[in-house]
């Protein structure tokens, strides 16, 4: 998403690795029965080289790597004939068989007077002329060249970014609270809706019990028992959010008929509990002191999921949940799933009383133990907000968004920062590179996916809208 403030990093904090279990017959303490993430805290893979400028002025890459363009907002046409929405972001990618990948694509269009996703008959959920998001479908070969593209979804609002399913479809967020008014918007918006890519299917069904708030992003756990989802929101800062099953229930390619019952199953807001067991108020309470130190973690149900008269996170005070500045990019692996948490701003609301400011966070909640840990850690970096050309170098980070986990086990995040925006390689614990640069403009990155043979980064630049498919000896740097 993009965000009207920014500021920059100045390198990343590191720290030791997790630890192991405790032997048979002893009592675990909480360290003990917190694995970390797989991956080692600092990589035995070298490390990215220097981004070379493009002649062209688009991409900067490593030595080695080149990149497609796959889509281009009003260029390229759909099937259906129309061009290319605009606004590109969360992006998942299958392996569609044939040498051939599936790319499913949110378009983060708020009004009409964007370049939006036409209501495709069939696709439609809202027919306000002011509910221009949903999602494209892109078929490409192996180079990322593009075989076609066609509508998945349409007539939702602001998809920002979403999560894949096991079953091989996408889950598509609406980062909005809007609700109907009669004119622009027939529905209720700020919902989590299924699509399918396969140019048939299409259920354009509100999946009301996962509530309806500014959803950013989700992850489904390996067990199909539970979905962890983000709000970007404020005033005050939004939720980590997690939805769990009813007993027996797993999750698959029909349960968007039961998840379209605002009463299905739970949902609950995490709270990060302090060693004396209350919630800590704000994630901006801990810093790169805490890094891989495991917080138990409380769920605390949410009293109206569909937040008819209240947002879902004002129904909380601030001593029963742990809130975010901008809980943003969620990724999910075997053990746990990662968030992100974009920034919070020195001298604003959003930083509640002593909390410190920062220019990111990553965290990882452990499945098994049921904590989470502080993995990757941005300091603010105020001299950078003065104009400071190392907003402009490639050393300088701030403001992750969207999250991705190679086929390696590292992190790739795009940056909605100050100025030059990157993506970015992170290892938990670990240094963080840039590995591609925006020379166009200093719009952000989006959507970054990695195609399961870990061949091609497909990734977008928001503005003008472009999708990207990036190929080179990734395996060496990430393997």
């Amino acid at each position: 998403m993009s965000v009207a403030r920014r500021s920059v990093l100045r390198g990343a904090a590191a720290g030791a690795a997790g630890v192991g279990f405790a032997t048979v017959g002893t009592v675990p303490s909480l360290a003990e029965a917190t694995p970390g993430p797989r991956q080692s805290p600092y990589p035995t893979h070298r490390p990215f080289p220097p981004l070379l400028d493009d002649p062209d002025g688009i991409l900067a890459l490593p030595p080695g790597f080149k990149y497609r363009i796959v889509t281009r907002a009003g260029e390229t046409k759909l099937t259906t004939g129309q061009p290319t929405p605009s606004l590109h972001d969360g992006t998942a990618v299958f392996d569609a068989g044939r040498n051939k990948y599936l790319l499913i694509q949110n378009h983060e269009v708020g009004s009409a007077s964007e370049l939006g996703v036409p209501p495709i008959e069939g696709t439609v959920y809202d027919a306000g002329v002011g509910a221009a998001g949903g999602c494209t479908v892109i078929s490409v070969d192996r180079d990322g060249k593009n075989l076609g593209e066609w509508v998945g979804i349409s007539g939702t609002l602001t998809n920002c970014a979403g999560g894949h399913t096991p079953w091989g479809t996408w889950l598509t967020c609406e980062e909005t609270e809007s609700k109907a008014n009669g004119t622009t918007r027939l529905k209720d918006h700020g919902y989590v809706f299924e699509v399918w890519g396969d140019g048939k299917t299409a259920h354009p069904v509100p999946l009301k019990a996962l509530g309806r708030y500014a959803h950013e992003a989700l992850a489904v756990d390996k067990d199909r028992n539970h979905i962890y989802l983000s709000e970007d929101a404020s005033g005050p800062n939004g939720l980590f959010y997690r939805w769990s099953a009813p007993h027996g229930y797993k999750l698959g390619p029909t349960s968007w008929r039961q998840l379209a019952d605002v009463g299905f199953g739970t949902l609950e807001a995490m709270a990060i509990l302090g060693d004396d067991g209350k919630p800590i108020p704000d994630v901006a309470y801990l810093t790169s002191a805490q890094l891989l130190r495991p917080f138990r973690v409380a769920w605390v149900p949410v009293p109206d999921r569909d937040a008819v008269s209240v947002s879902c996170r004002k129904q909380f005070t601030d001593d029963k949940v742990t809130r975010g500045k901008k809980f943003e990019g969620v990724f999910g692996t075997d053990e746990g799933v990662y968030v992100v948490n974009s920034y919070a701003e020195a001298g604003t609301t959003d930083l509640p009383g002593d909390a410190v400011p920062h220019d990111g966070m990553v965290w990882f909640y452990n499945y098994q133990a049921r904590t989470i840990q502080l993995v990757t850690y941005f300091p603010d970096n105020a001299a950078a907000d003065k104009g400071s050309e190392a907003r402009y170098d490639d050393y300088n980070f701030d403001s992750p968004d969207n999250v991705t986990v190679t086929p390696w086990g590292s992190l790739v995040l795009a940056e909605d920062g100050n100025a030059s925006s990157h993506v970015l390689s992170s290892t938990p614990g670990g240094p963080t590179y840039a590995i591609v640069r925006n020379m166009l403009n200093d719009s952000e990155f989006t959507g970054p996916a990695f195609s399961d043979d870990g061949k091609v980064l497909f990734v977008n630049m928001q503005t003008p809208g472009i999708t990207f498919a990036i190929t080179g000896p990734w395996r060496d740097y990430l393997g």
